[in-house]
């Protein structure tokens, strides 16, 4: 596996995108663990207010990571703003290998690929695009946005994440394929790959040629009049939802049962109290799916509630007071039953290893 080199020489920083849930971040923070002494900066950027991506990177990560929330990166920032939060991660003493750029599941990677091309900083170099593909839920995203098609033709690299979730999931790697360029296609479970992958996913140069001239054209064009009408983001709205107060488990499985159908995402740590004094449960819903993972609380952190929901067409501000009813500060003890609506969806421990 090819390393890549310390020293004088220019840091790839490679864009990490992917649709709503497809996995970015399990997939990040698994090549943190394994990085095999290659130093990862990382850049998160949360589509809501509550970044709730960047909380899980930091842990690994601490001060080699920069956060940007509420809003995509690829429309909230220009070249320049982004060269100085590059320039946090790529000066010499921070002794990173290689910046990863993990975009919303909102943004338009072009945008991303085009502003890195258009970088001025001298310390970094454009080092590809991954592009992340939830494998169960392919084809109905891919229905709803075409555009995800425009996204794995101009991807470096392809992972194919959840594959044992998909119901035909040879289907759908050859799907993957042929609408790909050059890229590889890698198949994943739990954004598990190898993270050579990550380093060797370099562009060819006739495709950056491409994009350094005739597409970034296009973005001065199109930011002279503010168009981001093909933006996935224009069609989502999100909801950040924080809590002191700890939340009723079972008030909190109605809430999430009765979800509406424009409720696509949801993450975020939820604190239940009495119910486990222990463990905060880490919650991903992605479509009809959902999880809950418990992980014990953090000895420095407040213990509250901190939840990010996406979704089209949605009404926030119902769905913030349907939340603020699952709230509970009753003193009484917690009753032992209290919780199997929860861990109804708590994965196996086999699974989450």
């Amino acid at each position: 596996m090819r390393q890549p080199s310390k020293g004088p020489q220019q840091i790839p920083v490679v864009v990490l995108a992917g649709f709503l849930g497809s996995g970015k971040t399990t997939l990040l923070n698994h090549l943190l663990h394994r990085s095999g002494g290659t130093r990862i900066g990382a850049i998160v950027n949360d589509f809501g207010a509550i970044e709730i991506d960047a909380l899980a990177v930091a842990g690994a990560l601490g001060d080699s990571t920069v956060s940007l929330g509420n809003g995509c990166l690829c429309c909230a920032v220009d070249s320049s703003e982004l060269d100085a939060y590059l320039e946090r991660l790529a000066r010499p003493d921070a002794g990173i290998d290689v910046i990863v750029i993990e975009a919303s599941g909102l943004a338009e990677p072009q945008e991303l690929v085009r502003m890195l091309l258009a970088s001025e900083h001298p310390g970094i170099v454009y080092g590809g695009l991954v592009e992340v593909v939830d494998a169960a839920e392919f084809d109905a995203t891919r229905a709803r946005h075409p555009e995800i098609d425009r996204h794995l033709a101009l991807a470096d690299l392809v992972v194919v994440n959840k594959l044992d979730r998909a119901a035909d999931a040879e289907r759908v790697l050859g799907t993957v394929r042929g609408l790909t360029d050059h890229a590889a296609v890698v198949p994943a479970t739990y954004g598990r790959i190898d993270p050579g992958f990550l380093f060797d996913c370099r562009p060819s140069e006739e495709r950056v040629g491409q994009l350094s001239f005739d597409d970034l054209h296009d973005r001065d064009r199109d930011q002279d009049r503010g168009d981001h009408e093909g933006h996935l983001h224009t069609q989502y709205d999100s909801l950040s939802f924080a809590s002191d107060v700890p939340l009723d488990p079972r008030r909190v499985i109605r809430f999430l049962d009765g979800r509406p159908d424009g409720l696509y995402r949801i993450k975020g740590y939820v604190d239940f109290g009495a119910y486990d004094t222990v463990n905060r449960y880490a919650v991903h819903a992605v479509g009809p799916f959902l999880h809950f993972y418990p992980e014990p609380w953090p000895g420095d952190e407040a213990r509250r509630t901190q939840l990010v929901l996406i979704g089209s067409g949605i009404d926030a501000a119902a769905l913030e007071k349907d939340l603020r009813a699952c709230t509970s500060d009753a003193p009484h003890t917690a009753d032992e039953h209290g919780m199997w609506g929860v861990l109804r969806y708590v994965r196996e421990p086999e699974e989450a290893a």
